[in-house]
């Protein structure tokens, strides 16, 4: 009898306790409400209750980025996967079912505004912030470090104690202190001001400036305020310092590629090549043709484009030299004329081809964002890549000149014109081949440009004048000239911008280059050899 009374006070226990709790497929169609304030509600009780389950991360998302539905019939959660027209295919967020193509008329779209979008941001950063992937956690204490409230306090100090990844505990750190500079008082946040002296990011940045120019701060707060943020400004004018000079020898690299064939073509045959600028252009345009025809491998088409625009800006430069500029040695005018002519020509023929427009070539994913450094300095992975490409061009052309047979006999022919012939060496065809070299590297410099650029009819214009200056500044035909020119043009360039402005930046060097052959007519590293003078 005791037992059969024991049984029906549990199964009534079970009963109630059925009916008091629920589920997370029961708790998320509580959603389907037009009230924000509710919906805020609902989704702060998910986070809580249902930390573990891996829909949660699936349905904050979908509600963030507006493709959550209800279904009007039986109010099942949806999750949009794909849209076409009115119909819009979707998956049961409840029975993880994908469904047949519903029209969108049958379903309500779960809406958000910009209050209930930050709530789901936070706790979405909540949720990786104790998840075992480091760069979930990483990701997520940066996010919380943006939008840092006195409401993610506890959050933090509990992941504090857990965590045990040194960059991933910094930023919590440093987020843990921002809190106590700005909801605390006494010698908390005289602590905490003083700590934020190491931190260098711009939230950091902001809190300190703002309690040094607060009127509630008192006379020692402000005093330590100013001393943190003194030290936080340091240490960012020093990273500022450093992207400077990256951004310099990232465009030193530009000009580098832009100037490297030029000072070949132009050091060993004495001509003026004009429409240089559009030799790159060719180069920029031929990436972007192979990207229309391997419109599925975006990933590899640079590495295509680099033989590619090498060769077919050769056979251009090859065409010229045979054509036009062989007939005119020994009369700079007229090959000046003519390769001015010429650049207009390319550049008709590329507008009639490809139309006037700029175009876009795509960047490959593994040369798309940036190096983060620290919050102060980033390095974008396009202009890191092209740094090292410039580089290795340039090995490989002085290892060419210096090494080879080509290259000696283009210094021969170079530096002593008349004996290289007595020697048997065939200066016409040494001619073709250097201006074909020189034509084909600045083909190469067009793949690189076509990365931080769009590609146009135009786009040569803006390189011919840096390059020819690059090369004056260095010394005609010598290449290690050419490399210590850009890279310095580079850097200069960068570094008066700021102050000057770009137009006026190019017009002091200019005149510094000017003032600078007026002194040293040969450049930094002057050509040698018996014919020199001549």
């Amino acid at each position: 009898m005791k037992i059969s009374i024991f049984k029906i006070i549990f199964l009534n226990l079970l009963l109630l306790s059925s009916l008091f709790s629920s589920t997370f497929e029961e708790d998320i169609k509580a959603l389907d409400t037009k009230n924000f304030n509710e919906k805020e509600s609902i989704v702060s009780n998910l986070a809580t209750n249902y930390s573990e389950d891996d829909r949660l991360v699936l349905l904050l998302t979908k509600m963030l980025d507006g493709d959550l539905y209800i279904k009007n019939d039986d109010k099942d959660v949806l999750v949009l996967v794909k849209k076409e027209t009115n119909s819009l295919f979707t998956k049961s967020l409840i029975s993880g079912k994908d469904l047949e193509s519903l029209e969108e008329s049958s379903l309500e779209k779960v809406k958000t505004n910009n209050k209930l979008r930050s709530v789901i941001k936070s706790l979405l950063s909540q949720i990786d912030l104790f998840s075992s992937n480091i760069d979930k956690r990483l990701s997520s204490a940066k996010n919380i470090l943006q939008n840092v409230s006195k409401d993610e306090e506890e959050i933090i100090n509990k992941a504090l104690s857990k965590e045990k990844d040194s960059d991933v505990k910094e930023i919590l750190f440093e987020a843990k202190y921002i809190i106590e500079a700005k909801y605390y008082t006494g010698e908390t946040q005289l602590n905490a001001v003083k700590n934020l002296g190491s931190f260098i990011s711009s939230t950091s940045l902001a809190t300190l400036k703002e309690i040094s120019q607060s009127n509630e701060s008192s006379e020692e707060l402000k005093k330590v305020a100013n001393s943190s943020l003194a030290d936080v400004e340091n240490i960012r004018t020093f990273y500022s310092f450093l992207e400077t000079a990256f951004f310099g020898l990232s465009q030193g690299s530009v000009l580098l590629l832009a100037a490297i064939g030029l000072a070949i073509t132009f050091g060993v045959m004495k001509v003026i090549n004009m429409a240089h600028g559009e030799l790159i252009m060719i180069g920029a345009y031929t990436t972007y043709t192979i990207q229309q025809l391997m419109p599925n491998l975006i990933e590899y088409s640079i590495i295509i484009a680099i033989p590619a625009a090498f060769i077919v800006s050769a056979i251009v430069g090859i065409l010229i030299e045979r054509l036009v500029i062989r007939h005119l040695y020994g009369r700079p005018l007229e090959t000046l004329l003519a390769t001015f002519g010429i650049s207009l020509i390319l550049q008709q023929v590329v507008r009639t081809i490809f139309s006037p427009l700029n175009q876009e070539v795509k960047t490959p994913s593994w040369m798309s964002g940036a190096l983060e450094i620290n919050s102060a300095l980033s390095l974008t992975y396009n202009r890191l890549y092209i740094v090292i490409f410039a580089l290795v061009v340039f090995l490989a052309v002085l290892f060419v000149m210096k090494k080879t047979s080509l290259g000696l006999k283009v210094r021969a022919v170079s530096q002593n014109r008349p004996i290289a012939r007595a020697m048997g060496i065939k200066s016409s065809y040494i001619d073709a081949l250097t201006f074909g070299i020189g034509s084909g590297i600045a083909g190469v410099a067009g793949v690189a440009l076509s990365q931080l650029t769009n590609v146009g009819p135009n786009l040569g214009q803006a390189y011919i004048v840096d390059s020819f200056m690059v090369v004056v500044f260095g010394g005609v035909g010598n290449l290690w000239g050419t490399l210590i020119a850009a890279f310095s043009l580079g850097e200069i360039n960068k570094f008066i911008e700021p102050f000057a402005g770009a137009v006026l930046a190019k017009v002091i060097i200019l005149v510094f280059i000017i003032l600078f052959i007026q002194k040293k007519p040969r450049g930094l590293f002057p050509q040698k050899g018996r014919d020199v003078e001549e």
